[in-house]
């Protein structure tokens, strides 16, 4: 993937765009997140169907590889019944940060397509982070989690630069946050505030920081790219999901595309949930999506700039959500892909007394 040349506009992330969230920014002292209340999260179950199909292979090729990725248990998520259809002997490997990895090779394939198909049933739980209703009542032990060295780190369109420093530094300033948590509530309220949920023209999609902070738009990627490189730039270990979202709606259907968030680590706390672009798109749950994520959604992945198991041969690839294949150690791109979920019917109420 050869990276995209970008004009940087000196007043991208600040002049104005500071003046507006500055408003919305000072209520970072005023009880962040989702009320405390004593009902239980909400609890969704469903079965998902992911399908692949990669098409026109070449007659000359000599190796076919194909990844997909698998669903992994979580505290918010069950994952059971896997099934995998597939003409084709396959592998399910645990890659970086625990992610799971559906893996198939061919030699000299004799078919110029195949199709694989996923099935799985999944609860998923909303995750309210309710320890943010009780700052400085008690002690928390902090979560220990292998990888939170990399949760501080550049991702690859995600640099932590001296710029990106300095804009997340005038955010953080202008709201007069001093704590961790403090500074990443500034810094969701000024994206919420400054950047639109919008999918046209090019360039969004990737995560791409210095992208999202010049165009103001994009999708949930470049939405979570800003939060995750200002927290980090920071020293706020912050880090990237992806997923599928699905609809309120109880019911089934299919689901067009994925959704991805994102998580910050306040000490005492513990791991904040964080969905600027939902917020963005429904001004009525801002508070909500700080420090919350539904549980209309199912988690694959973590982590950006990704290494498969077995390794590719590309590089690392941006996120990993839909499948990825390579022809003779060359990325393909011949892959079609189509996701539907459908909802468990709730159980039957009891007539016995």
């Amino acid at each position: 993937m050869k990276k995209a040349k970008l004009t940087l506009i000196a007043i991208s992330c600040s002049s104005f765009y500071f003046a507006l969230s500055l408003i919305l920014a000072m209520t970072v002292l005023s009880g962040p997140g989702p009320q405390a209340s004593a009902a239980l999260p909400h609890e969704r179950k469903f079965e998902f169907e992911y399908k692949a199909t990669i098409k026109d292979i070449p007659t000359s090729a000599q190796k076919v590889d194909l990844w997909i990725p698998v669903p992994h248990d979580s505290p918010f998520q069950n994952i059971t019944d896997l099934q995998i259809d597939s003409p084709y002997p396959y592998q399910v490997h645990t890659a970086q940060y625990g992610n799971r990895v559906l893996h198939i090779s061919l030699n000299k394939p004799q078919q110029s397509s195949f199709t694989v198909l996923m099935r799985f049933n999944a609860v998923r739980k909303e995750h309210i982070q309710e320890r943010l209703q009780q700052v400085g009542t008690a002690k928390v032990k902090d979560e220990r989690d292998p990888n939170m060295a990399r949760w501080l780190q550049p991702d690859r369109l995600v640099p932590i630069d001296g710029k990106i420093k300095q804009w997340a530094l005038e955010v953080v300033d202008a709201a007069g946050a001093k704590t961790d948590l403090e500074k990443a509530r500034a810094i969701y309220n000024h994206i919420v505030a400054t950047v639109k949920y919008d999918k046209n023209g090019e360039g969004w999609g990737r995560g791409d920081i210095y992208y999202a902070c010049d165009a103001r738009r994009g999708n949930c990627t470049d939405f979570h790219a800003i939060f995750i490189g200002y927290c980090r730039a920071l020293g706020i270990p912050a880090r990237f999901a992806i997923g599928f979202p699905l609809p309120a709606d109880r019911g089934a259907g299919q689901v067009s595309g994925y959704h991805c968030w994102a998580e910050f680590y306040a000490k005492g706390i513990g791991w904040v949930p964080v969905d600027a672009s939902e917020a963005a798109k429904n001004p009525a749950k801002r508070e909500y999506f700080f420090g919350a994520h539904d549980e209309n959604r199912v988690e694959f992945t973590i982590g950006r700039d990704l290494l498969l198991d077995p390794k590719q041969t590309g590089e690392t690839l941006n996120f990993f959500i839909y499948p990825y294949a390579e022809v003779d150690g060359k990325t393909y791109k011949g892959v079609d892909k189509a996701f539907a979920y459908h909802d468990s019917p709730a159980p039957a109420a009891r007539t016995d007394k």
